[in-house]
């Protein structure tokens, strides 16, 4: 659109004097200008060119200032092109005829500058903000067509509200049945989304947003509620004031109940149809309601592996598979209501609710035996292959049941127990179902209250290091510790670990809690240096978990760390397990790479429980490894495994710590096949600081010849 400030300013007198002056402070003031000597040439040169504005002499000699104005208005409106009229001061009946011809103001002779560019300015402000106005109903004039909207009018001065037939369409109503006032429209908008209506028509009409869109359900003239789009435009006046609001109104119900993807009912439709059958269940007896939480087995993997548009695909063939698994009269019933999108059955029972989780809704069941045999039936219908471009792929789905009752009033708990039975069912492997239980709340309620308790734990570093020993095996000399996160919960002393490292690592609380964990650790070393010459040399082993290994900041924090604790990198070591290397070995090298050129020693832990292959040991760029417990363990012993992973890790000039050692047995054998370090019970289990500082001032040594006394310590 053509803004004024790109078109030039007409000026029309016959004193050659005076448009030299107007041209010449115009110009000055950065506008453009055209000026001519007659209202002849004034009329000729609007006939070919476009200006923003005319300033018209009154009294010129042929055609008058005034025949010129009247000629003009023939032909453009006010809004259209503004025209100034210049007469002498005191010409008190030119000024009223200008004005009655529709002149937009006037000037006086001789010229005050400043009052003219100032009446200028707002008339060409009130044009672009007229022109912008046009042209933003023009666009919606024409969208709206195309699109099948409604539009809507707003005056902000009156308060009237325009609405187009459309738009009263849209509700149900004929042009007689909507008035003209805002209560036609914020009346009809159901409670829960007024509040946010009000708070973003606000923010537009205040100027802090662009422009104004905003979802929300309407109530339709038959009772339902309809969920449409509106979108508008503030038009403001030259001192940035809205003035009038315009905008468009689209029904988007099909849309927001229906998964674009599978042509299912959504999350919104199952609810609110959950609902409804859940009020009507509660007037009945005998049959019952079963909700079935689907989750696909493996899914991610497919994704992941064969792209999303291969996994787009899938989901489809899943939903086609179920809608023909249920297809039989026992479990669909039948119902209408006018918020049912066209070209689909009039009741659904199955849906879609996001990513690979689906919801089967069964309207009538006799007992619990009747949605197992339905889970049943769709076990068996998704275990047969699916044809995905030319491939055969393998897919089932892992299904939480749960029954109606008397504890049920809203579908959004409903679906979260059969949600919690899906979970049960995943745990226990694929392609199995459960039906929910009460126990099973009380564990998901118990985890959610262990999840805000080590939230606070992390603010409250409550999480402590203990200390387990790491003995030279060829010396019998303790050559370092590993650290272990412990948690000291203030109501219940010490937690085992494996109670709350799992969420740590699952809620991602590992992050914060290993700096704080990898900061106390220094601390202590700086202090056992300190006090103990014994711990000049001695190395901690701390073990860092994929969520901290993803941080892009782990090596600056680990320096930064190092430097306000006095500590230098090569006193620490860092662990990585082989799980957590091998998940994106390229980003692990790239990462460990930076570690060790920083100084660090690197391990990689637990060795032997992933799916690395030995090659790993040369591609990644550690200094040595630990070997997980499983490979001492004697009932799942492999000694001619363990001692070719020894012997080449040794070549590759990798240190070799046995974790797992209990017995003096299995710690003869681990050294007589070349394992050098030795970590394990038979050396001590993880203690607090306290007592590892005491451990340090003993100078321990450890005797581990089988010959001798089990232990000795001096």
């Amino acid at each position: 659109m053509t803004s004024s400030s790109d078109l030039p300013i007409l000026i029309v007198d016959d004193e050659a004097v005076n448009r030299e002056l107007l041209v010449r402070r115009l110009t000055r003031s950065g506008y453009q200008t055209v000026a001519v000597e007659s209202g002849a040439a004034a009329l000729s040169y609007l006939d070919t060119h476009q200006v923003s504005t005319v300033m018209l002499d009154v009294q010129m000699p042929g055609l008058s200032g005034l025949e010129v104005l009247q000629a003009i208005r023939r032909r453009w409106s006010d809004a259209q092109l503004p025209v100034l009229m210049v007469t002498a001061k005191g010409e008190a009946e030119d000024i009223v005829n200008a004005l009655e011809l529709g002149a937009s103001d006037y000037i006086t002779k001789p010229i005050d500058y400043r009052v003219a560019l100032a009446r200028l300015k707002t008339q060409l402000s009130r044009k672009d903000a007229e022109d912008r106005l046009r042209a933003s109903e023009e666009r919606y004039a024409l969208a709206a067509q195309g699109a099948n909207d409604g539009l809507w009018d707003w005056d902000l001065k009156t308060g009237r509200l325009y609405y187009s037939t459309r738009w009263k369409a849209i509700v149900g109503c004929t042009d007689e049945e909507v008035g003209d006032g805002p209560d036609e429209w914020f009346g009809r908008v159901h409670s829960e989304d007024l509040p946010r209506l009000h708070y973003e028509l606000e923010e537009h009409l205040a100027g802090r947003s662009a422009h104004f869109e905003n979802e929300h359900r309407v109530r339709h003239k038959g009772g339902a509620f309809r969920w449409v789009l509106t979108r508008g435009l503030a038009i403001r006046d030259d001192q940035g004031r809205p003035i009038r609001m315009a905008g468009s109104q689209s029904d988007i119900t099909d849309g927001k109940i229906v998964d674009a993807l599978t042509g299912l009912p959504n999350r919104v439709l199952l609810v609110d149809r959950l609902d409804r059958l859940l009020a009507t269940r509660r007037t009945k007896t005998g049959a019952v309601l079963a909700v079935l939480f689907l989750d696909l087995d493996g899914f991610k993997t497919i994704n992941d592996g064969m792209g999303h548009l291969f996994g787009d695909e899938l989901l489809r063939a899943v939903a086609g598979r179920l809608r023909q698994c249920l297809r039989s009269s026992d479990t669909i019933a039948r119902s209408t209501d006018d918020t049912t999108p066209k070209g689909l059955p009039p009741e659904h029972t199955i849906g879609r609710i996001g990513g690979d989780e689906f919801v089967v809704l069964l309207h009538e069941v006799r007992n619990v035996v009747d949605a197992t045999q339905v889970a049943e039936r769709i076990h068996r219908a998704l275990s047969a292959p699916f044809d995905i471009a030319g491939r055969n792929v393998f897919t089932n789905a892992s299904i939480g049941i749960a029954l109606s009752g008397p504890q049920y009033k809203r579908a959004d708990d409903m679906l979260r127990d059969a949600d919690t039975a899906m979970y049960r069912a995943k745990a226990s492997g694929k392609g199995r179902s459960e039906v929910f239980d009460a126990n099973m709340r009380d564990q998901v309620i118990e985890r959610m209250h262990l999840d805000t308790a080590l939230r606070l734990a992390v603010e409250r570093r409550e999480f402590i290091p203990f200390f387990q020993p790491l003995v030279d095996l060829r010396s019998g000399k303790l050559y370092g510790f590993e650290a272990l996160i412990r948690w000291q919960r203030p109501e219940r002393g010490i937690v085992p670990p494996g109670d709350f490292i799992p969420l740590l690592l699952e809620n991602r609380l590992i992050v914060p809690a290993g700096r704080t964990f990898f900061a106390d650790v220094c601390a202590l070393l700086r202090e056992w240096q300190a006090r103990h010459p014994q711990a000049a040399d001695l190395r901690i082993n701390v073990n860092f978990a994929g969520p901290q290994f993803s941080e892009v900041d782990l090596l600056d924090r680990l320096l930064e760390m190092l430097d306000e604790s006095g500590l230098t990198p090569q006193q620490l070591v860092v662990e990585i397990t082989e799980s957590t290397a091998i998940a994106d070995a390229d980003h692990a090298i790239e990462v460990l790479n930076r570690i060790r050129d920083a100084g660090f020693r690197i391990v990689l832990d637990d060795f032997g429980t992933g799916y690395s292959s030995l090659s790993y040991l040369e591609l990644l760029p550690i200094n040595g490894i630990k070997l997980d417990r499983s490979f001492i363990a004697r009932e799942s012993r492999h000694p001619a495994i363990l001692k070719a992973v020894i012997v080449l890790a040794t070549e590759l000039g990798l240190s070799v710590t046995a974790e797992g050692i209990e017995t003096l047995a299995q710690c003869d054998e681990v050294r007589r096949l070349g394992c050098s370090y030795g970590q394990g019970y038979l050396f001590g289990k993880p203690m607090p600081p306290d007592v590892t500082g005491q451990l340090i001032a003993s100078d321990p040594e450890w005797v581990t010849d089988m010959s001798l006394a089990p232990v000795a310590q001096r």
